[in-house]
């Protein structure tokens, strides 16, 4: 199973809204030759760490790719920067974000290229669409489910369900 993140916290014209933004965002993945399988509904989040952002439109999809794993996270940054996403700090808002979270199990920490995504396993924001779209899934290292996981989160990271 490969698993990728979308998030938004800020429109990406000529969208006018993050969820906008994230849904087009989706259609932009299929349209680069990485077919989504499946995807979650929507989610707003609050920015972690928390800040006066604006808070995210979140989800999760299932994908399937002839990519390698670094050259399908290529594609992804290349999208992120065709709806204008600019990667020159940590923890800003952004038009898009597209994480690769798992790529079929594999364990991988290079430069440039971590499996699974370091920080999947802490964000709140990550694991209820996750739960959501596959409940049977589990943490290539720790073994647990996104349930599981979630059970373990310190109270915070308000998300809520918004549709779709």
């Amino acid at each position: 199973m490969i698993l990728i993140g979308i998030g938004s916290n800020l429109p990406a014209p000529p969208a006018e809204t993050r969820l906008r933004t994230a849904m087009t965002a989706l259609d932009a993945v299929s349209a680069a030759g990485v077919r989504v399988d499946r995807h979650s509904g929507w989610y707003l989040s609050e920015p972690v760490p928390v800040s006066d952002q604006p808070w995210f439109v979140n989800g999760v999809a299932i994908v399937a790719s002839d990519l390698a794993p670094a050259a399908l996270l290529e594609r992804l940054l290349s999208l992120e920067a065709d709806f204008g996403r600019h990667r020159d700090s940590r923890n800003t808002a952004r038009t898009l974000d597209l994480d690769l979270l798992d790529y079929e199990g594999l364990l991988c920490d290079t430069t440039t290229l971590v499996l699974p995504h370091p920080r999947l396993h802490q964000r709140r924001f990550v694991l209820e669409p996750l739960r959501e779209i596959a409940p049977e899934w589990r943490h290539p290292q720790l073994r647990l489910t996104a349930a599981e996981l979630l059970a373990r989160l310190p109270p915070g990271q308000p998300v809520r369900r918004i549709g779709g």
